[in-house]
């Protein structure tokens, strides 16, 4: 569904969590929920969520509320769930073999097809059937396969290099965990997962409340 206008970066974000909680729904037999309805059940005002929707082209109806397998199935269009997306893994390590390991990625239509790693004893290995090359080998499988998105999981000493390889290659996704801000090409869109951002986020929240208590 193809968009004119800007969506803000807030509106996006919001995406994935209307998509779970209508799943959710669904999983329930309910088939219908009012803005009202959702709200109260993803604590979201729900004039924001009619006004999230309306970017969109609203999707409601007056005094029905909106189609919860209607609306699930085209916010999934809106993200790009109608289609399968090939990934892989750059730093095979904990990380990266817990990503492997994940499943329900697979369910989504993310279909991890390769890690890669510098470590001689990880090289040669599988996880859970996805073989782990050695990084030597990247360049030419990126080339010969189809690659929607890397998941960016080594360390920051080496992501820039690997990533402009990957660049230089057609890779258009970064999931990027590598602690490291990276500097790609116009066009090349990345999403940063800082763990220990988050966690120190969440410690500035606990010790926040406690001190208010």
């Amino acid at each position: 569904m193809g968009q004119d206008k800007k969506i803000s970066a807030a509106v996006i974000h919001r995406l994935p969590r209307y998509y779970r909680y209508l799943g959710d729904l669904l999983e329930k037999g309910i088939t219908r929920i009012s803005s009202k309805e959702l709200s109260n059940r993803m604590n979201i005002t729900a004039s924001q969520i009619r006004q999230d929707l309306n970017n969109f082209g609203g999707f409601g109806q007056q005094g029905y509320g909106y189609n919860a397998a209607y609306l699930h199935d085209e916010i999934g269009k809106i993200l790009g769930l109608d289609r399968s997306y090939h990934m892989i893994v750059i730093g095979s390590g904990n990380l990266g073999q817990a990503l492997i390991n994940y499943a329900n990625f697979e369910k989504r239509g993310f279909f991890i097809r390769a890690a890669f790693d510098i470590n001689p004893k990880l090289v040669g290995m599988s996880v859970r059937g996805i073989p782990i090359y050695d990084l030597d080998e990247m360049e030419n499988y990126v080339k010969t396969h189809a690659v929607d998105i890397a998941i960016l999981t080594l360390p920051r000493s080496q992501a820039p290099d690997v990533v402009k390889t990957l660049c230089d290659c057609g890779v258009k996704g970064f999931w990027n965990f590598s602690h490291m801000d990276l500097d790609v090409p116009e066009g090349v869109c990345v999403e940063n997962v800082h763990l220990t951002d988050s966690l120190m986020t969440l410690l500035y929240k606990v010790n926040d409340a406690s001190h208010n208590l």
